[in-house]
Order: C-alpha cells, then structure tokens, then sequence
C-alpha cells in the first residue's frame, strides 16, 4: 500500500461542533422556556423531560454515524490500484476500484480560505474505466496525493509496457 487517506479532520470535528452546539443550544433553550413557564412538575414536566432525552440522543446518533461515516470512508493507492471505500452506517458498504493503468487524468481542486490555509482539497481522477471519475474529497495534502497517484501510475504503465 503507497497511500492510505480520508478526509481533513475539519469535516469530522467542525460538523462534530455543530451537532454539540444543536444539542445543548436545543436543549438549555426548551429548559429555560419550561422552566419560566411550567416549571417540570406534573405531566407536561415529564413529557417535556422526555422529549428533551429524545432530542439529546437524536443529535447522540447523528454524532456517532457522521463519526462512523468519517473513519470508514478511505482511499487507498496501490502500486496497481485505486480504492475508494465507504460505509455510511452499518448495513452500507460501497467500494470501486480503477487499475492504475486506466486513470488518464488527474487534477487537484483547493478552494476557499480554510482549504488554503489548512491544506486540503480534491483530487479527481478521471478513469477509462466503469467508474468514470474518482473524487477523493477534502483530503490533506492534495498535492502529495496526486504526486504519489502519478508516480503509481507511470511505474504500473512502464510495468505493464515492460520496462520497468
């Protein structure tokens, strides 16, 4: 294996951040209106209580399955292949994979300040293959990546030409 990558760490904790910002925002803004106009005392209290658990664990499982998706969603660079993996809960598996020698095009896409200033981006291959195109998003050091795609792909097209 010459490369093992997923996506920049911002797509897992900035989404992260915002889940936990839905959850407590949420969840102190229905306790502080209860509370000034109820109180939790009775049925409406235990309802409201209730629902106020409900919400928690919503924005828990979207937590866990962003998480989930993060570190199961993998590229993978061969010195013959391309793989692409991703499983976004537990009954979903999805891979493709393109021979090196079949990916014609590459090309890196870095926009916007944070990709600037953190050095992520894409790299899109574009393959002769079923799967015509291969989008690995939001990935550190996108040129790096495409410096080692490129270097896979000339050995394993010198190797199949014979000349290694």
């Amino acid at each position: 294996m010459l490369l093992h990558a997923r996506r920049h760490w911002l797509y897992l904790y900035g989404y992260l951040a915002l889940v936990i910002l839905a959850g407590i925002v949420g969840t102190i803004g229905v306790v502080l209106l209860v509370m000034s106009t109820l109180g939790f005392d009775g049925m409406a209290g235990k309802g409201i209580a209730i629902a106020l658990i409900v919400w928690g664990a919503f924005w828990g499982v979207r937590g866990y399955f962003h998480w989930y998706r993060y570190h199961n969603d993998i590229w993978t660079v061969t010195n013959q292949r391309l793989v692409d993996s991703i499983k976004r809960h537990w009954f979903h598996h999805e891979m493709s994979s393109a021979d090196l020698v079949d990916v014609q095009d590459m090309r890196v896409v870095r926009e916007g300040f944070l990709q600037t200033a953190l050095n992520f981006g894409d790299v899109r291959c574009q393959t002769a293959g079923e799967v015509p195109n291969f989008v690995l998003d939001g990935i550190p050091d996108p040129k790096n990546v495409l410096a080692v795609v490129d270097a896979a792909r000339d050995a394993a097209r010198r190797a199949l030409r014979g000349t290694a």
